[in-house]
C-alpha cells in the first residue's frame, strides 16, 4: 500500500485529514509513528510558501510522498489579520486557541459587525523526486462574539457559516468534511494523490 506522510502533530488537523482521505487505498503515517521530531520554521510570506517549506523539510527528512498544509483566517475589518499568523496570533508565551480567539474578538470591538471572515488553506504534495503539486481551499464565514460548539479547534467556535446557521465547532466531523477550507483543498489534492500514486 502506497504510503504518505503528513506532516503536521497537531492532533486535531491529523484527525480530519485522516477522515478526509480514508477513501483512498494509502498507508498514512505521521512523524509520531517514525519518531521524527521536525520543527520547520514557518518563514513564508504566503500559505502556499510555508506548505511548501514544510513539505519540502519533511520529504527530505523521509523520502516519503508527504502532504504539509498552511491555512488561517482571515477577517476583513483587519485587514485579512490574522492571516499567516493565525496559530501565532497572541503574543502570550504558552497561548492557546482560547487566548486567540480571546485577543481576535478584542481586536475586533469598534469596527462595525457583521465581520466577514473566511479560512484559507493551502496543501502541497511533494515527491522525493521533487514533484510538486499546490491546491486551496476557502471556506467563507462571520466572526460571532459568543463561542458556540465543542467539535474543532482553533477559531471555529466564533466561525460562523450563515448558510447553515451554526458555527463549525457545532458541525459534526461528516459535515465539516465536506465543507471546510482544508476539506476543500484535500478534495482538490485527491486527484493529484492518485496521479502521483498510481491510484485506481
Amino acid at each position: 500500500m502506497p504510503k504518505i506522510l503528513i506532516a503536521t502533530n497537531n492532533a486535531g488537523k491529523l484527525k480530519e485529514i485522516e477522515t478526509i482521505l480514508a477513501g483512498l487505498d494509502l498507508d498514512l503515517i505521521t512523524p509520531g509513528q517514525l519518531r521524527l521530531n521536525l520543527e520547520v520554521e514557518e518563514t513564508g510570506q504566503t500559505y502556499a510558501e510555508n506548505a511548501l517549506l514544510k513539505g519540502r523539510a519533511f520529504c527530505r527528512a523521509t523520502q516519503l510522498l508527504t502532504l504539509a498544509d498552511d491555512s488561517g483566517l482571515e477577517v476583513d475589518a483587519l485587514g485579512g489579520l490574522p492571516g499567516l499568523h493565525s496559530a501565532r496570533f497572541s503574543p502570550k508565551t504558552g497561548a492557546n486557541d482560547a487566548d486567540r480567539r480571546a485577543l481576535l474578538l478584542e481586536r475586533l470591538q469598534g469596527h462595525p459587525q457583521p465581520w466577514m471572515a473566511r479560512f484559507r488553506c493551502l496543501v502541497a504534495l511533494v515527491t522525493h523526486g521533487q514533484e510538486e503539486r499546490l491546491v486551496e481551499g476557502i471556506c467563507p464565514g462571520v466572526i460571532i462574539t459568543e463561542e458556540r460548539g465543542n467539535n474543532g479547534f482553533g477559531y471555529d467556535p466564533i466561525f460562523f457559516l450563515p448558510e447553515l446557521s451554526r458555527t463549525m465547532a457545532e458541525l459534526g466531523m461528516q459535515e465539516k468534511n465536506q465543507l471546510s477550507h482544508r476539506a476543500r483543498a484535500l478534495q482538490a489534492a485527491i486527484p493529484y494523490l492518485v496521479e502521483l500514486l498510481g491510484l485506481r
